[in-house]
């Protein structure tokens, strides 16, 4: 992404984040990305629990440096007065509190919605919890794994007649964090027509409930309760994994390559077809449009499959490619920063650390023309800039140090 003069789309705008781990933090750094200034409110001594999970080195998680650049850290305790007293202040003079914790935790210190949006009724709000701010589950303690679970998404995760498996990351979380970002530029933009501020209620389960597709209509519109499909699409062919030859020279028992093929457009299953020597079905009536050919699923992966077992994985993938047929692989991290295409798109950035080491991490999306995001390099030490933030709210140094001393900062 070009460098860009221009000021960046969310400059000027001031952030709170109370949240920690990962779907408060996850939305803030969208924000930071674009140029908000994101003041992240860590408890003193311990941080966000996130600077301990996953893969450490020198005894920060290598995640840290994706989930909280480009904000700035500030050490509080929040279950103090006086921490609550300097919270107060900051929202005066932002845009857009952050917060994740389960419902009435901040209400409990005094920094609800209701006494904050009263100090600063432009304030917007974003608060992100398992269940939602209202509800009989409201107090119920959620991860992003319950959320995926009662979204429907774990229960279709997995292959039929066995245990369900989670998604290798924590996309309820994630999926949250998108929607509360969605919701605060929603606000923003109502706030430049009314003045006024409100809150945004992001539920784990409703963020993940709401990729769900068809299925709710077909529940209800046709009694079909969807099953777990391992890699195949029912209802949509051919879109499956497809076991390839092993490449020569490689260990038996390495297990197969697989090859993800998606020939579901009417016009593409006959590329397909002509591609794999089977131009009886690519003329065949029955499996002229999708209907028919899910009808028929068993049969045309069958074939797919009995063509892709003779080749190598590489083969297939060069056919198909010069077919125009959709086809890929799944990546690993290795393919990935390896992958010319990531590389031209700049998916993949290289950073500094502090200590002069290098760190390569995901790039930044969505892609502005014009006011691209920046990344300024990695997560901050724990309140790093907790002196810079209260300069600015006018607290002098001996009642920084004595709040120091007391354990507030």
């Amino acid at each position: 992404m070009a460098a860009s003069d221009n000021p960046q789309a969310l400059a000027g705008l001031k952030v709170v984040e109370l949240g920690q781990l990962i779907a408060g933090p996850f939305a803030s750094k969208l924000l930071g990305e674009f140029g908000a200034d994101v003041i992240k409110i860590e408890p003193p001594g311990t941080g966000d629990p996130l600077r301990k999970w996953r893969v450490l080195k020198d005894d920060t998680s290598l995640w840290w440096h994706v989930q909280t650049r480009n904000k700035r850290s500030l050490a509080l305790d929040l279950r103090s007065e006086e921490g609550q007293e300097v919270v107060r202040r900051l929202v005066d003079e932002a845009d857009i509190v952050i917060e994740n914790f389960r419902p009435g935790t901040l209400e409990k210190w005094g920094l609800g919605w209701e006494s904050l949006s009263e100090r600063n009724p432009g304030l917007i709000m974003v608060r992100i919890s398992g269940y939602g701010q209202t509800g009989p589950y409201r107090d119920r303690p959620g991860f992003g794994v319950i959320g995926e679970a009662m979204g429907g998404l774990r229960y279709l995760s997995g292959h039929p007649d066995q245990p369900s498996v989670r998604v290798g990351i924590s996309i309820g979380d994630s999926l949250s964090a998108l929607y509360g970002v969605i919701g605060a530029l929603l606000a923003l933009q109502e706030r430049h027509r009314s003045g006024q501020g409100q809150y945004i209620d992001v539920a784990l389960y409703e963020s993940v409930f709401a990729m769900m597709e068809s299925l709710i209509p077909e529940y209800d519109g046709a009694e079909v309760i969807r099953e777990p499909s391992g890699s195949a699409l029912p209802g949509i062919t051919p879109s499956n994994a497809y076991p390839c030859a092993s490449a020569e020279g490689e260990d038996e028992g390495q297990g197969e390559e697989y090859v993800l093929i998606a020939g579901n457009g009417d016009s593409i299953f006959k590329r397909l077809m002509a591609a794999i020597g089977r131009q009886d079905l690519a003329d065949d009536p029955r499996f002229a449009h999708n209907d028919g050919r899910s009808r028929h699923a068993e049969l045309i992966d069958g074939a797919i499959a009995d063509w892709t077992r003779q080749h190598e994985r590489s083969y297939v993938l060069d056919v198909l490619e010069s077919a125009h047929v959709p086809v890929g692989y799944p990546y690993t991290a290795k393919d990935i920063v390896a992958d010319p295409h990531y590389l031209a798109r700049e998916m993949i950035e290289t950073i500094q650390l502090g200590d002069g080491e290098s760190l390569k991490v995901p790039g930044i999306l969505p892609k502005l023309s014009r006011t691209p995001g920046r990344i300024e390099g990695g997560g901050p030490a724990l309140g790093q800039h907790t002196r810079d933030v209260l300069d600015e709210l006018g607290i002098d140094r001996e009642t920084q140090n004595k709040m120091r001393e007391r354990g507030v900062i």
